[in-house]
């Protein structure tokens, strides 16, 4: 158990790194630019171009996870645009001071708590989150109606 521990803690302390280290060469893309005043409206108007850029991708097929990794060419295109949003994304966050590591573990908390695991898995005999009748849906409505944050 203690092994497990330690393995684990070094695990999420060279994670933390890496994101650390991710956040400065941001910063650091960003100064040496004169790009560290951006507004935040125009960076996130970026991200969305850049995401609609990797949804076009997609435009026209639905094809299955296993179909996507074995086109080579593909994964690669998606690679460069998931590179952009997710630089885009960083960038906003360092200048508005958010800490990237912590937003996104504070949000994978919720969503496993909204989404527990065990039962989205029971409906993941097809498509995930396919059919209305889903739980997904249904957790999904529940929280719109009701009026809460996802």
């Amino acid at each position: 158990m203690v092994k497990r521990r330690k393995r684990i803690y070094t695990e999420n302390t060279q994670l933390r790194d890496l994101m650390k280290n991710i956040e400065k060469k941001i910063i650091k893309h960003l100064k040496d630019r004169g790009w560290d005043n951006l507004r935040p409206s125009d960076i996130a108007k970026s991200i969305m171009i850049e995401g609609a850029e990797l949804l076009e991708l997609f435009q026209w097929e639905n094809l299955p996870l296993k179909d996507i990794k074995r086109d080579k060419k593909k994964v690669n295109e998606i690679k460069k645009e998931l590179a952009d949003v997710l630089i885009y994304t960083i960038e906003m966050a360092v200048l508005l001071g958010i800490d990237s590591e912590k937003a996104i573990l504070e949000k994978l908390d919720h969503v496993n708590k909204k989404y527990p695991a065990k039962l989205m898995r029971k409906d993941s005999k097809g498509d995930p989150g396919t059919g209305e009748d889903s739980d997904y849906w249904r957790i999904k409505k529940d929280y719109r109606k009701n009026g809460k944050k996802s």
